[in-house]
């Protein structure tokens, strides 16, 4: 009994930071939601409207079209990082010349704001000074102009997410497979297992939670990202890369849509959720089943 008093003891600055700045803010957000309210408006007060806010964002084309490129844009940047990741944590595991410089020289996007990331790679994209455009035109013949060209535009920003999020994945996928025995593909060795065989039915399995745990983190990052995104295109051209988060930003400040754009943030909160608990059922409760009892 007396240490669950002390373990809970322990606890209790932790749950008490999770509330003040989890659990609070979500139970106000969820409030406005459920009102009209722009503060600096002719009528600064909330109004209550029920459900009017859900109603009217399933019918907003603007918001439906940013819910789709955001799921687009999720997924090229999360599969790549994912896939990349684990080559680079490969190449990590073998022993080479310059192996710490090069990891040293990697893992460097991470310690950069995301904000700054964004304006780099604005400076590296303008068709006048960029340094990429100048180098697709001359080599390619390919004029590079993501104010105009929306496909260029969103491949862009998850070409710049990637760079900016692979060493998270990397240095992540690297210490899951530092940290596995290497009796079992001793012995797929000796069985005759080639190297797909050995990926497939062992490294894979073995790793899986670290991958599952990469995937959630850049999941719920990739649907909120913001920042980065405001920084490179501002969500142009047209709506190509107002994704969700932007969305919601050029409701809550420039149009002081606060309930509007609450409601959003609710909803974009379930859907993220929702994919996080189908990814795991997908991924790691149909394995589970599959086990014999």
């Amino acid at each position: 009994m007396r240490s669950n008093r002390v373990g809970w003891l322990l606890l209790a600055p932790t749950i008490l930071i999770l509330a003040v700045f989890g659990i609070v803010p979500f139970l106000y957000v969820l409030y406005v939601a459920f009102h009209q309210w722009n503060p600096f408006g002719a009528n600064p007060n909330m109004i209550y409207n029920g459900a009017d806010n859900f109603r009217r964002l399933v019918f907003d084309a603007e918001f439906l079209t940013s819910v789709w490129f955001t799921l687009k844009f999720a997924f090229f940047a999360v599969a790549s990082e994912v896939a990349l990741g684990y080559l680079l944590a490969q190449l990590f595991m073998k022993d080479s010349p310059g192996k710490g410089f090069f990891r040293t020289i990697h893992t460097l996007p991470l310690i950069v704001a995301p904000i700054v990331v964004g304006s780099v790679w604005r400076l590296m994209t303008t068709p006048s000074i960029g340094i990429i455009p100048y180098l697709l035109n001359d080599w390619f013949g390919y004029d590079l102009n993501i104010g105009r060209d929306a496909t260029s535009a969103f491949v862009i920003t998850v070409i710049m997410d990637i760079w900016h999020w692979t060493p998270l994945v990397t240095l992540t996928l690297l210490a899951a497979l530092v940290s596995l025995p290497k009796e079992p593909f001793e012995q797929a060795q000796i069985d005759g297992a080639n190297r797909w065989q050995i990926f497939w039915h062992v490294t894979l399995p073995m790793i899986r939670p670290a991958i599952l745990a990469t995937v959630f983190i850049r999941l719920m990052d990739a649907l909120r990202t913001v920042d980065e995104v405001w920084m490179l295109t501002g969500g142009g051209p047209g709506a190509a890369t107002r994704y969700v988060g932007l969305h919601i930003w050029k409701l809550v400040f420039p149009k002081t849509d606060y309930g509007y754009g609450s409601a959003i943030s609710v909803i974009v909160l379930y859907l993220t959720l929702v994919m996080c608990w189908l990814l795991y059922v997908g991924l790691v409760a149909r394995r589970d089943r599959k086990r014999p009892s």
